[in-house]
């Protein structure tokens, strides 16, 4: 029998204490007030660049973070600009204007924070975001009323901004009209002569907020004409776009305008591997000018969407942040126009 030591458990390490602030101060030989001005870029107080670089080195070498809660409650508000996460497939072209919209915010000096509430909708989401005491609210889509504005303003949002196709009271509005990608699209298409227009349309629940309009923008471009529109419903898989490739000759389709590039790119393959040629049977547009679509062949002809600027939409948070009882603006940020390749 084999006989275990009994050897004593090894003492616990100590934590490290938290740095602060007073502690900053020491090592770089200046007030906290100094270490605070210099920490949170107060422009009102004028700091010389060697005292800034001891502030910035100390607090470095100690590891020193400031405590973002108790900035807020000094200052009286928060600088925290809340994201909802998108609860809809999102790509490449709502990702830069994401990326853009931060970096602008981070040199106004807030934070953007993305938040999750998956399965939250409405009102109830309202009071999900207002818990964290946001100063602004960016939120897209159309996933708050008048109420749930009414709730993040009494929890202290200045700013409330949505982004869709129509203005909520009480809230600042970058108005989208996805309706017009789909006219200037029909438009392009019966302009090469085509008359039987199919209009693909994702079967992803959520993105129908954006494809609704681009098929009523089909509709309306082409109204009065006689071209005749074939909703295409379609998954986002090789599957799906094989399976509708199948039913071409039934359908009788001469172009196809897709939600996007990415189904326009996925519907392409499909169409070639059934042995489709693309334009001189079917020609095919998208939307968002995806660089992925100028290295196909053929090239992808699309509609290039003109989204707000990062900057644009930073500067009018900053302005309701500073200004909250001022009136809501409205802003039709959303332009269209087609860019013709080899694929119409």
């Amino acid at each position: 029998m084999v006989q275990i030591p009994n050897t004593p458990a090894s003492a616990p390490t100590p934590q490290r204490a938290v740095p602060t602030s007073a502690d900053v101060a020491r090592l770089a030989g200046v007030s906290r007030a100094t270490v605070s001005y210099v920490l949170n870029n107060t422009s009102a107080v004028r700091i010389s660049e060697p005292t800034r670089r001891r502030v910035h080195e100390a607090a470095k070498e100690l590891g020193y973070v400031p405590h973002a809660a108790a900035r807020s409650l000094r200052a009286g508000q928060s600088r925290m600009v809340l994201m909802p996460s998108p609860t809809v497939p999102v790509g490449p072209l709502y990702g830069r204007f994401i990326n853009e919209l931060q970096w602008a915010l981070s040199r106004l000096e807030y934070t953007v924070v993305q938040y999750g509430t998956l399965g939250l909708h409405g009102d109830e989401a309202a009071r999900a975001w207002a818990e964290l005491r946001p100063v602004a609210v960016l939120v897209p889509g159309s996933r708050v009323g008048p109420q749930g504005v009414a709730v993040l303003q009494r929890s202290g949002a200045r700013a409330v901004v949505t982004l869709g196709p129509e203005a909520v009271e009480g809230a600042h509005a970058l108005l989208m009209d996805h309706a017009a990608v789909g006219q200037v699209a029909a438009a392009h298409l019966y302009a090469r002569g085509r008359r039987r227009i199919g209009v693909v349309l994702p079967e992803e629940p959520g993105l129908e907020i954006y494809s609704a309009p681009r098929l009523d923008g089909v509709r309306r471009g082409l109204r009065g004409t006689d071209a005749v529109v074939t909703e295409l419903p379609l998954a986002h898989d090789e599957e799906a776009a094989a399976r509708l490739a199948e039913r071409w000759p039934e359908l009788g389709l001469d172009a196809v305008f897709a939600y996007n590039d990415e189904y326009a790119m996925l519907l392409m393959r499909a169409l070639q591997d059934a042995g489709v040629r693309i334009p001189e049977d079917t020609a095919l547009i998208g939307s968002d000018d995806l660089m992925l679509g100028r290295l196909l062949r053929p090239r992808l002809s699309t509609v290039h969407i003109e989204l707000p600027s990062g900057r644009e939409l930073a500067e009018l948070v900053d302005r309701a942040v500073r200004d909250p009882a001022a009136a809501p603006e409205r802003h039709e940020v959303l332009g269209a126009a087609v860019i013709q390749r080899e694929s119409t």
